[in-house]
């Protein structure tokens, strides 16, 4: 790979926060960032042929947008699924792919956690009763119908970075057991095929990549056999799950609950069924999204500029360029 002395000019895709720009300012000296919010096309493509390096959040990067950018070296994902980069094409144009596995985790898994709770507790339903002066006397089918986490067993489907990490906090709450499930049995004790963990957990929370084999896993048939009364939660992607089938166990009382931060579209659209259930709490993509996790990402995507700028190999790297 041919070193460029000197600047490293970054086209980071998305508004800064002042975290943000309190970290990069001793890097200023050597580092050329521009920023460009994601629906800001224009400001987007007038700096994406001068830009070395793009910092990649969600908005599509097609394989258009890279032949649009002569001088990019480096596609770096801030996070670590890399399903919204056309990493072929990238290949093809002798432009690196990275990604930051791990480096959300901490904060997707404390998210994670809030859905089930507020999902299991009732909470969207409870701040609107409280702040309409109804929260008291408390509905009499509150304790019917609110779980502890310590009571539930959870299954886990997926078992990587914020999997493992889900499973420590609610083994620390008491959950009376945590099952997981992958793409083969590992041979762990609390391994499960898919359709025996659905049929056994209480909560049933997602943590996979969006591949041609996840896309559509929950189906109808699979939201059929989860256990009745169940919750779903998903921070992973949103067409993992079948969102009609999803719609109508939610309608119907099959499942108690979900707690969703992805969806088949993002942003959700304004008339989208979910958002008129009140068994559903939703937040929008946002569950990695913190001060910590910033600080991670751009941590990580300083270093990689770092090693351009002094030709040394680059971290973290899904792809080989041609």
């Amino acid at each position: 790979m041919a070193v460029n002395p000197g600047t490293v000019r970054v086209l980071a895709h998305f508004a800064p926060s002042n975290t943000v720009l309190d970290f990069l300012a001793p890097h200023l000296d050597w580092l050329d960032v521009r920023f460009c919010g994601e629906e800001d096309d224009e400001t987007f493509y007038r700096e994406l042929g001068d830009a070395d390096v793009l910092w990649h959040v969600l908005r599509p990067i097609t394989g258009d947008d890279l032949n649009r950018a002569p001088r990019l070296r480096l596609v770096h994902k801030l996070g670590a699924g890399v399903n919204t980069i056309d990493v072929e094409t990238a290949t093809q144009l002798g432009i690196l792919v990275a990604n930051m596995p791990g480096a959300n985790a901490p904060s997707v898994a404390e998210g994670t956690v809030l859905l089930m709770l507020a999902a299991l507790r009732r909470l969207p339903q409870l701040d609107r009763a409280t702040r309409a002066g109804r929260g008291w006397p408390t509905d009499p089918t509150l304790g019917d119908t609110v779980r502890d986490i310590g009571g539930c067993t959870v299954g886990l489907v997926g078992y990587g970075n914020v999997a493992k990490r889900v499973e420590r906090i609610v083994l620390a709450m008491g959950a009376e057991q945590v099952l997981h499930t992958s793409t083969r049995d590992t041979g762990h004790p609390r391994w499960r095929n898919l359709p025996d963990l659905l049929a056994a957990s209480d909560i049933v929370s997602l943590h996979l990549p969006l591949t041609d084999t996840s896309r559509g896993l929950l189906g109808p048939e699979a939201i059929a056999a989860m256990k009745p009364g169940a919750v779903l939660v998903n921070t992973a992607r949103g067409p993992i799950v079948d969102e009609a089938a999803l719609i109508e166990a939610l309608r119907g009382g099959r499942l108690a609950a979900a707690g969703l931060d992805v969806f088949d579209t993002e942003p959700l659209p304004a008339d989208h069924p979910l958002l008129g259930l009140d068994n559903v709490v939703l937040t929008p993509h946002v569950t990695w999204y913190t001060a910590d996790t910033m600080r991670r990402y751009l941590s990580i995507g300083v270093e990689n500029c770092r090693r351009i700028r002094d030709g040394e190999p680059l971290a973290h790297l899904v792809n080989e360029a041609r």
